[in-house]
């Protein structure tokens, strides 16, 4: 009989798929390694068990110990995987801009969560890094894992990604493709691959508000390039030394709207359901192209499954909210449709002008058309209040009617997205769209600036 002793005995040998559909531009073979094969999804599998089996053996981890780490949710995942089948208690730390489905598949394995704000700086007492190192500090008998700084993860990676890689193209690969977070997948997989052939070329898919590319190409760390973004589990604002420099020969840098595209497209065109980094791993390979020839075989690396981003990247109003859909949007009615449900706020004339204010509020709006029984007569918006306020303090006890500007432009919905843009500046903060059923929507400076995103 054939069977694992245990879910661990099944990570690796991971499947090599020709894609045919999204890299038609690339003159090359362009082989995807699906780490979605193993048991916990992700290549994480691989490193997880790796450090875990390395810490148990010279002592850091000890016997019913917890396990603490930081993490964007895969790396949790493999270390949850074998700390239930060793026996062990695990506490992850993972920052609020990952997924939703991620958090809940970490509380389904059993472990417990520590959820901390994405837009702090790495030593910033409440960020992820600072949280799990003060965890691993403060837990009786407790091992910090340390992903990024600790070799097991590299190390993983040399022993079985690279040789794996090597076999399967029968050493054929030039090139390797491959997102760049804590840098053990690429580094261990590099250094394999460059003592069986120098040749073979390693490139590392950055994201924008990463220091990686920057860094490789000056030697310099710019705090600059530091700020949010929302592609998962590549780029850095830190520089982990699992990331061996030496051994990537260059960086791409792939925006996060790409990136989900891309992620969906490799669903939709290859029937592989594949995460976010691997989005934008085939956009940066297709950003490389003028690098390969026909000859070439370039393996791209496929970190996780489509399942921890069903609420993100495969979720139309998720990518709408940010402008990521590939919509065609030419008219005024196209501006609104994500909102169009949506009743109109309005103010009457003779109602006061803290019932606006209060409406803003409410509603999270920074202007309001205002009617009367004839129909729209006026407007009111941030600027007015305030200039008003500044002139009258007692401006909230008013009438609308007193201090209210021009009523807004109307428009037909079929009118284009040029025409209505013409119709919106300083003096004039919004248009309105007759939608033919006698309701009216409104267009505001946002819609337009969503459209050309």
């Amino acid at each position: 009989m054939k069977y694992a002793k245990n879910i661990l005995e099944t990570i690796g040998n991971t499947p090599l798929v020709r894609l045919n559909s999204v890299t038609k531009e690339v003159d090359a073979l362009v082989l995807a390694k699906v780490e979605t094969f193993n048991p916990g999804n992700s290549v994480k599998d691989r490193m997880a068990l790796k450090m875990i089996e390395d810490a148990e053996a010279d002592g850091r981890l000890k016997p019913g110990g917890t396990i603490i780490e930081g993490t964007s949710g895969n790396t949790g995942m493999g270390l949850a995987l074998a700390a239930i089948v060793k026996g062990y208690k695990c506490i992850f730390v993972i920052s609020d801009k990952q997924s939703k489905e991620k958090m809940d598949i970490l509380r389904a394995v059993g472990a417990e969560v520590v959820v901390c704000p994405t837009n702090v700086e790495p030593d910033d007492p409440r960020s992820y890094y600072s949280v799990s190192k003060r965890l691993g500090e403060e837990t009786p008998n407790s091992w910090y894992v340390n992903q990024y700084d600790n070799p097991s993860n590299s190390q993983a990676h040399y022993e079985q990604t690279g040789p794996e890689i090597w076999e399967q193209t029968d050493g054929k690969i030039t090139h390797f493709v491959v997102g760049v977070g804590t840098g053990g997948t690429i580094s261990g997989t590099a250094k394999y691959l460059k003592e069986k052939n120098p040749n073979i070329k390693i490139w590392g898919v950055d994201t924008y508000g990463s220091v990686f590319k920057k860094y490789h190409e000056t030697g310099i760390f710019d705090e600059n390039e530091i700020y949010p973004y929302i592609t998962e589990g590549i780029g850095e604002d830190i520089l982990p030394k699992n990331v061996d420099f030496s051994l990537i020969d260059g960086f791409t840098k792939v925006t996060d709207k790409d990136a989900a595209i891309y992620t969906r497209k490799i669903a939709k065109e290859e029937g592989i359901f594949v995460g976010n980094s691997a989005g934008s791993a085939i956009k940066g390979l297709l950003q490389l192209k003028d690098e390969f020839k026909p000859d070439d075989v370039v393996v791209v690396l496929f970190h996780d499954h489509g399942s921890r981003y069903v609420g993100k990247m495969f979720n139309d109003d998720w990518m709408r909210d940010r402008g990521f859909l590939e919509e065609e949007i030419t008219t005024a009615e196209d501006l609104i449709k994500d909102h169009i449900d949506k009743p109109l706020v309005t103010a009457q004339t003779e109602e006061l002008v803290s019932h606006a204010i209060e409406r803003m509020r409410t509603f999270k709006i920074s202007q309001i058309p205002v009617r009367d029984a004839s129909g729209f007569v006026g407007s009111v918006d941030e600027s007015v209040l305030l200039r008003n306020y500044l002139e009258d303090k007692e401006v909230a006890h008013k009438s609308i009617k007193e201090v209210m500007g021009k009523g807004y432009p109307v428009v037909k919905k079929s009118a284009s997205i040029e025409e209505v843009s013409k119709l919106i500046n300083k003096e004039n903060q919004a248009v309105l769209v007759d939608l033919d059923n006698g309701k009216h929507h409104i267009i505001t400076k946002y819609d337009i600036i969503r459209a050309i995103n």
